[in-house]
C-alpha cells in the first residue's frame, strides 16, 4: 500500500515520502500513471498559476508609483513570501512522488525547511499586522503618523520577515534525515523531519506550537481587529457624509473596501491552512512508532498539502476578483505575456496616466506621503490614479 510519512508541510518535512513495502515486483515502488499524472497536474498548475500571479501583482507595485501605499506595501510582500513558497518548496514537494527516498541531502532538508517555515510566517503576520493597519485607518485614523507613513510601513515588513526567519531557524536546525519504520514489514526508509517518529513528547509539542503560533493566536487577533472594526461601521452607516463632503464619504468606502479585502485574504488564509493543520495534530497525538499507511490517509495527506500550497496562489486572483484597477492591469500585463511581441505602449502600466494631481488631492490618511497620494482604493484624485483595490 502506498503511503506518506508522517509529518506534514507546517511540520517542516518539505514533502511526503512515497513508498510500498516489500512486493515481488521492483515496478510496485512507485505510484502508478493514474495516481501520478493528476498528483503532478495539481502540483505543476499550483506553481503556474501562483507564480504568474503573483509575478504581476509585484510587477505591478513596483511599476505603478501611486500603488506604493501603506496597505500595498503588505501585500506585495505577501506576495514576496508567496512566490518564495511556490519555487522552492512546491518543486520538491512534487519530486516526492515521483522518487522513494529524499534526493537533497541534509542541506537540502534544512534550507527547504526554513524556507517554508518562513513562508507560512510572512503569510500570517502580515495578514495580522493588514488587519491591525485597517483598524487604525477605519477606527482611529487620526493616530496614523502621515510624515513617515510609508517608512514606518517598510519597516514593520522587515520586521515581519525577520521575525519569521528568527521562529524558522529552529527548524533548519532540528530538521535532519530521520528513519521511519512501515507497518507490517521490516522495511524502513530515510525522509527529512523536525524530528525521529519515536519522540512522542516533540511530536506533540511542535504541532501545538505550529498550530498556535502560526495560525490560531494570529487569526484569533485579526478576529478582534474585525470584530472591532465591524462595530464602528455599523454605527456610523447611518452617519454618512453628505454631497457637500463627497470626499470624506469616498475615502469612508475605499477603506471599507480595502478592509473587505484584507478580510477575504484572511479567511482563504484560514480555510486554505485548516485541514493541514488537523492532520498535523492527528497524527503527534496518534503516531507512536509507525505511520499509517491507508489510502484514505494517502488521499487525505495530498488534499491538506495541495489545499495548503494553493493559499499561495489565491491571493492576486481575489484581489483581481474585488479590484478594477487591479484588474485592468493585470489583463494588460497578461495580455503582453500572451502575445508577444507587442508594441511598448501596449505592454506599458501607464506611467504618464498614474501620476495623481497632487492639487486636487482631498486630505486622507498618507496624502501627506509623496508618491503615495491614494489610500488603497481612494477616489477624489486625478483620473488616471490607479491603486491596487
Amino acid at each position: 500500500m502506498d503511503y506518506f510519512n508522517l509529518t506534514s508541510l507546517m511540520a517542516g518535512s518539505t514533502a511526503p515520502t512515497v513508498r510500498t513495502p516489500d512486493r515481488d515486483s521492483a515496478d510496485e515502488a512507485h505510484l502508478g500513471p493514474a495516481v501520478l499524472i493528476p498528483v503532478l497536474a495539481v502540483h505543476g498548475a499550483i506553481i503556474a498559476i501562483g507564480v504568474v500571479g503573483n509575478a504581476i501583482l509585484i510587477k505591478v507595485f513596483f511599476t505603478v508609483r501611486t500603488m506604493q501605499t501603506v496597505p500595498n506595501i503588505f501585500i506585495a510582500s505577501l506576495a514576496v513570501g508567496d512566490l518564495l513558497l511556490l519555487v522552492t518548496c512546491v518543486p520538491v514537494d512534487a519530486t516526492r512522488y515521483v522518487a522513494d527516498t529524499w534526493l537533497f541531502g541534509e542541506a537540502g532538508c534544512k534550507v527547504i525547511s526554513f524556507v517554508q517555515l518562513t513562508s507560512v510566517g510572512v503569510s500570517v503576520f502580515t495578514l495580522t499586522v493588514l488587519s491591525a493597519d485597517r483598524y487604525r485607518a477605519i477606527v482611529r485614523p487620526m493616530d496614523l503618523q502621515c510624515s513617515n507613513a510609508v517608512t514606518r510601513t517598510c519597516a514593520k515588513a522587515a520586521c515581519i520577515w525577520g521575525v519569521s526567519m528568527l521562529l524558522a531557524v529552529p527548524e533548519a536546525v532540528f530538521s535532519d534525515l530521520y528513519s521511519f519504520s512501515v507497518p507490517g514489514s521490516n522495511e524502513t526508509f530515510e525522509t527529512c523531519a523536525p524530528y525521529p517518529l519515536s519522540e512522542r513528547p516533540l511530536q506533540e509539542a511542535h504541532s501545538l506550537l505550529c498550530f498556535l503560533v502560526f495560525y490560531l493566536i494570529p487569526l484569533c487577533v485579526t478576529s478582534v481587529y474585525y470584530c472591532l472594526i465591524a462595530r464602528t461601521l455599523l454605527r456610523s452607516a447611518g452617519n454618512m457624509p453628505g454631497e457637500e463632503h463627497e470626499h470624506i464619504r469616498k475615502k469612508i468606502e475605499s477603506r471599507r473596501r480595502l478592509a473587505k479585502t484584507v478580510l477575504v485574504f484572511v479567511l482563504l488564509f484560514a480555510l486554505c491552512w485548516l485541514p493541514n493543520h488537523i492532520l498535523y495534530l492527528y497524527r503527534s497525538f496518534t503516531y507512536h512508532a509507525k505511520v499509517d499507511t491507508s489510502a484514505g490517509h494517502l488521499l487525505a495527506t495530498f488534499l491538506s498539502r495541495a489545499l495548503a500550497f494553493s493559499s499561495s496562489c489565491v491571493n492576486p486572483f481575489a484581489l483581481y476578483w474585488l479590484s478594477h484597477s487591479f484588474r485592468e492591469r493585470f489583463n494588460r500585463q497578461l495580455c503582453c505575456l500572451c502575445q508577444r511581441p507587442l508594441s511598448p505602449q501596449r505592454c506599458s502600466l501607464g506611467h504618464s496616466t498614474t501620476t495623481a494631481t497632487r492639487g486636487s488631492l482631498p486630505h486622507s490618511e498618507i496624502s501627506c506621503q509623496p508618491g503615495n497620494e491614494m489610500e488603497q482604493g481612494s477616489v477624489g484624485t486625478s483620473r488616471g490614479s490607479v491603486s491596487l483595490v
